[in-house]
């Protein structure tokens, strides 16, 4: 007759790894389809000042961001110490706004032109005065669904 023995720390099996790559690729395809590159390089510095009473946009695909600060430190040399605006990669003078809000409305569906806003993202320390001029030349251009970007709170800190 023969002997029957029992197996010796029988333990558990080990996991089936198997399915793993296609986990991998899996996560990596997520990522790649939601993640949003930052389109724009910032040139000048842009603190927004604070604010109470703000409303988040609800389609940010057609918002048109004017930049508007101190040239960072890398630019002081080129374009010096006074407030500058940035339009996309680049600095821009007042008067070139008008054809660049112009411009930017021809890209979008027309369908879509009327709801077209445009946001000044303005340092907190600019003066008003170079915001009272974007706000003219948005006028001449037609352009009057303007949104000012800040943060929230009710106190500027320096």
């Amino acid at each position: 007759m023969s002997k029957f023995r029992k197996k010796q720390g029988g333990g558990t099996p080990a996991i089936s790894t198997a399915s793993l790559p296609d986990i991998v690729f899996m996560l990596l395809f997520f990522f790649m389809v939601t993640t949003v590159m930052r389109e724009i390089t910032l040139k000048v510095e842009n603190i927004k000042p604070f604010a109470t009473e703000i409303k988040k946009l609800e389609r940010k695909s057609l918002v048109t961001y004017i930049y508007v600060g101190k040239p960072k430190a890398a630019y002081l040399s080129q374009v010096g110490a006074e407030p500058r605006i940035q339009l996309n990669d680049a600095f821009a003078r007042v008067k070139e706004l008008q054809q660049f809000v112009i411009t930017e409305r021809e890209a979008i569906n027309e369908a879509e032109r009327p709801l077209m806003t445009v946001s000044i993202k303005a340092d907190g320390q600019v003066k008003m005065g170079l915001v009272t001029d974007i706000k003219q030349e948005l006028r001449k251009a037609n352009s009057l669904k303007i949104n000012y970007s800040t943060r929230k709170g009710d106190v500027y800190e320096d």
